[in-house]
């Protein structure tokens, strides 16, 4: 029987060392880096999880911020732990999280966890929390804490306080103002290892991104991935020295990626014209690799691309501010995507990169899946001069020449080879002619209007055709309509497009695409604010606004005094246009100055894209009021379209009514300008 368990407890620990292997071989997902420095809007977890269907089209991996509670109640990105096993942070509540870790899972998507286990926060100086979990109690002790942390201001509160620090010297780099713990402490290991189990088995993440892992030694990040069986690990070792990064994932026993800073570097650097970086008035595309695959990870051999996680643009690099400008790609956004979604090794795209560039992204996702591009994938390069730089990349099913640069749209490649599928600005994809494929230049997806989609056919026989249908039917040699290769055809309602090549008669490789045409007319909303409770009673309340697209309102906003009644209360409002279907704007309402508004305002209000009832609370969280939304008791939340207030409204039956402000209006069907609106 001994012989059994021991036998049992073998296979386990073996089958728990095989899921952790760091990252899969020949991994074709990409990755998206669901957040940016401030994202409390976008990265909502049920913003985020409204967006699942379209998202797992292209995404296979989703990084998200670090989730847990930390000490500041209010708009922090997470990089200041305090709780692990309390998930309500400023991106939503733990329920929140855990209903958008699930769908994605349900979609195919896997949830990144953002693991900052280097650091942790303090209320004080040594103010741990102690934290229960099934039954067991985590707390971090002052003796987890490294003995020369924060330049050794810490040792020096410690002595004046009379408690011992840990014996052991910090690991790596420090990070000032939080105390760095100790990982060679068991009580720490213990901790962690008990978290990353949490997020993994409860919570239901899938993967691990370990923040700044100069801090502590990889061989932790190891041990932790080892507790916790996690098969995706890529951690934030911040070197644009490739070696180093190299050194970093064999000192963690290949347990995980890293990611390719050297990657990003090199194409900043060829976007900016020099080799430091320096932003010049040309540019030098040469810079982006040579013959030997000296490209970021990729050394020589290549046998590291497997943990190379690529990227041009994070929330560390992003151009935040005038003070805080950081590391930007400030041109060519598109050829510096374009570059990475060709290349070998795991990209990973920066939310604001696809919201921008959404359509063109997604054409270059589906042309690396089409070719079957993977992590392990090899390269060569094709041209290299200082206005364009190309590389042809072997996938699975094919190779892709990619040519990037301020050069590129005017390159043509010899010979009959390759046969272009996609051009934007400053970047070209072509296809090698034995892939065999009938290919579509425009990705499923929501379009604001009628638009042109090029249907190739990627074949050396010069007699074939492309065959398809727009009513989602398959298309064959007796069904759909024939075309030669380069013709346009004109996208004009919802419609799902099937196309194949057709060679000898016969169709074959078929794909489909989903349009959906969606004409967005602008419209107006109303925010209506009453501030009884928390005793406002100044006749005003400032709105201070930001959003999508808008530019944001000087603290502290808009000194509103319009007031109308609604249900016995007074109310404060404001009207606002909508000019996009993805639109939003964000509110913090206040009373006082400049100087003194930070005294009497309320905590941010997200995403409002419609006509909205806000009743400030007398509760507070960080120091600021919370706020309600009481839409639905006023009666008047279902308000579908807004009209022009200076255009007449008529009821169903024809009836003008004597107003332009729906907010008025009983519940009912109405007219304006030619189009219904509901009241609900």
């Amino acid at each position: 029987m001994k012989r059994f368990y021991t036998l049992l407890f073998s296979l386990i620990t073996l089958t728990t060392a095989c899921i952790a292997q760091g990252w899969p071989k020949t991994y074709g997902g990409v990755m998206l880096q669901g957040f940016f420095w401030d994202s409390f809007s976008d990265t909502q977890w049920t913003n985020l999880e409204a967006q699942a269907d379209e998202l797992s089209q292209y995404f296979s991996l989703i990084w998200v911020p670090q989730s847990g509670k930390c000490l500041e109640t209010y708009n922090t990105m997470g990089y200041t732990p305090y709780y692990y096993f309390n998930q309500n942070s400023s991106f939503g509540t733990e329920s929140q999280l855990r209903s958008m870790i699930s769908t994605f899972k349900a979609k195919g998507i896997k949830t990144i966890a953002d693991v900052v286990v280097n650091h942790h926060n303090t209320n004080g100086w040594f103010g741990f929390p102690a934290e229960v979990y099934k039954g067991v109690t985590y707390q971090f002790q002052p003796s987890d804490i490294v003995a020369n942390d924060d330049g050794g201001a810490t040792k020096t509160e410690a002595d004046k306080q009379g408690i011992s620090l840990s014996s052991n010297y910090d690991e790596g780099e420090g990070w000032g103002g939080m105390r760095d713990l100790d990982h060679k402490s068991a009580n720490v290991q213990n901790i962690i290892k008990a978290y990353v189990r949490y997020l993994k088995d409860d919570l239901g993440y899938q993967g691990f991104r370990y923040d700044m892992t100069k801090g502590f030694a990889a061989s932790h990040v190891a041990d932790y991935n080892d507790a916790a069986g996690i098969e995706f690990s890529v951690g934030e070792y911040w070197d644009g020295n490739a070696t180093a990064v190299k050194n970093w994932i064999d000192a963690a026993s290949k347990k995980s990626a890293s990611f390719d800073f050297a990657f990003r570097y090199a194409v900043r650097n060829a976007i900016n014209g020099s080799t430091d970086g320096t932003q010049t008035s040309s540019q030098n595309w040469t810079l982006l690799g040579d013959d030997k695959q000296t490209t970021g990870i990729n050394i020589s051999s290549g046998e590291y691309r497997q943990w190379a996680v690529t990227f041009v643009e994070n929330h560390d690099t992003q151009y935040r501010s005038a003070s805080e400008q950081n590391d930007p790609i400030r041109k060519d956004t598109l050829a510096a995507n374009a570059f990475l979604l060709a290349m070998p090794g795991t990209p990973c795209v920066f939310l604001p990169h696809w919201k921008a560039y959404k359509q063109e992204i997604k054409a270059m996702i589906d042309a690396r899946k089409a070719v079957g591009i993977t992590n392990t994938s090899t390269y060569s390069r094709y041209l290299a001069e200082a206005s364009r730089y190309g590389a042809i990349v072997n996938g699975e099913k094919g190779d892709l020449l990619v040519v990037v640069g301020n050069g590129a749209n005017t390159y043509q490649p010899a010979g009959a080879r390759w046969i272009k599928i996609l051009s934007g600005h400053h970047y070209q994809y072509y296809m090698d002619r034995s892939v065999n494929l009938a290919w579509a230049d425009k990705a499923s997806g929501t379009y604001d209007g009628d638009f042109d989609v090029t249907l190739t056919a990627v074949t050396a026989d010069a007699g074939a055709q492309v065959v398809y249908t727009l009513d989602g039917s398959e298309p064959s040699a007796t069904n759909g309509t024939k075309v030669a290769s380069g013709t346009k055809v004109r996208i004009r309602a919802s419609e799902t497009l099937k196309a194949g090549l057709l060679v000898n008669g016969k169709v074959e490789s078929i794909l489909t695409r989903n349009y959906t045409v969606q004409a967005f007319s602008p419209y107006e909303i109303t925010v209506y604010v009453n501030a009884d409770a928390p005793g406002w009673n100044t006749g005003y309340v400032n709105f201070h606004t930001w959003g999508n697209y808008r530019k944001g309102t000087t603290w502290p906003g808009d000194k509103v005094t319009a007031t109308t009644t609604v249900n016995g209360k007074n109310w404060y409002y404001k009207t606002y246009n909508i000019t996009r279907a993805d639109d939003y704007v964000n509110f913090v309402f206040s009373i006082g100055t400049s100087s003194t508004a930070s005294q009497n305002q309320t905590v941010d209000i997200l995403n409002v894209n419609k006509t909205t009832f806000y009743e400030i609370s007398v509760n507070k969280d960080g120091g600021k009021y919370t706020v309600n939304d009481v839409t639905a008791t006023t009666g008047i939340d279902g308000i579908t379209m807004r009209p022009d207030r200076s255009a007449a409204i008529y009821t169903i039956d024809g009836r003008r009514v004597n107003t332009t402000a729906p907010e008025s209006l009983g519940k009912g069907i109405y007219v304006s300008n030619g189009k219904k609106f509901v009241v609900k």
